[in-house]
């Protein structure tokens, strides 16, 4: 029997305009999570606070020491002892930007490791809905690899999904386990969410965990839901619907170089010239 497996939980919301109505609504479903055994538990991109634009999102967001969250959460985590990713807030880091920010917090409610979204959403979709990320949000810069007792995270936030040598980088550098918190909307979420995260679970040979925003928030933006947990070899382990909630489920690490041993390409990179 492997030694190797571990219960995770994601935490599925339809979160508000509200930041003090989605921490406590937030932090109930952490600790059905706990209850329910989960020793890695995640929440969606967007956490706290899903405003009806950039600007209002601007206005309610705090500098990070200020953020009534960060304490919030840290506490949360030490008291029931658990890691915990806040898939992500919006930290304010100048007059006119924030930054989309993952925080890892240990289970002395220490925070481990940040991470800022790299890839914004600026996009014109299909159904006349228009996305502007980069008007309000500060881009990072840096990919992120948490080393927790029991597996290395991989960090990423929603957008980051559709940029797979992001996660090559990642797994490259250890990542076993993908999170990838997410507010997708409900047409791109109906179109690709599904088969972009299986990609990206198989073509790493890695778990993914990608907790979501479902449903109908302040500004009537739709987004999408369905909490996955996908394992190495593509398969859905647990599938979190539309409503809020939490979906969780046994994995066991083992899994990961039993798929890397079937099909090793992580091991086959080759440097190539591009076409001239």
């Amino acid at each position: 029997m492997s030694d190797r497996k571990i219960r995770v939980a994601c935490v599925q919301l339809r979160s508000t305009d509200d930041v003090n109505e989605n921490i406590a609504t937030t932090s109930a479903l952490i600790r059905a999570a706990h209850k329910d055994g989960a020793q890695f538990i995640a929440t969606p991109e967007n956490t706290t606070l899903m405003a009806p634009d950039g600007g209002a999102k601007l206005e309610k967001s705090f500098a990070e020491k200020d953020d009534p969250a960060i304490p919030a959460f840290a506490r949360l985590a030490e008291e029931l002892g658990v890691w915990l990713l806040i898939g992500s807030l919006a930290i304010k880091v100048s007059e006119t930007k924030t930054a989309n920010r993952s925080f890892l917090f240990d289970p002395k409610g220490r925070i481990d490791a940040r991470y800022d979204k790299v890839h914004l959403f600026d996009v014109n979709l299909p159904s006349g809905e228009t996305y502007r990320e980069s008007n309000t949000v500060a881009p990072g810069g840096a990919a992120v690899v948490a080393n927790l007792p029991f597996a290395r995270i991989g960090l990423s936030v929603c957008y980051d999904l559709r940029f797979p040598q992001l996660y090559r980088t990642l797994a490259k550098n250890g990542a076993e386990i993908l999170t990838v918190p997410s507010a997708f909307t409900e047409t791109t979420g109906k179109a690709h969410w599904h088969v972009l995260l299986r990609a990206r679970a198989i073509e790493n040979a890695a778990f993914v965990m990608a907790p979501a925003q479902g449903g109908v928030h302040a500004n009537g933006r739709r987004t999408y839901g369905h909490s996955l947990i996908i394992g190495p070899w593509g398969d859905i382990l647990a599938d979190g619907g539309i409503d809020p909630g939490v979906v969780g489920c046994e994995i066991d690490l083992e899994d990961i170089a039993a798929a890397r041993g079937r099909v090793p390409s992580l091991t086959h990179d080759r440097p190539f010239s591009p076409p001239v």
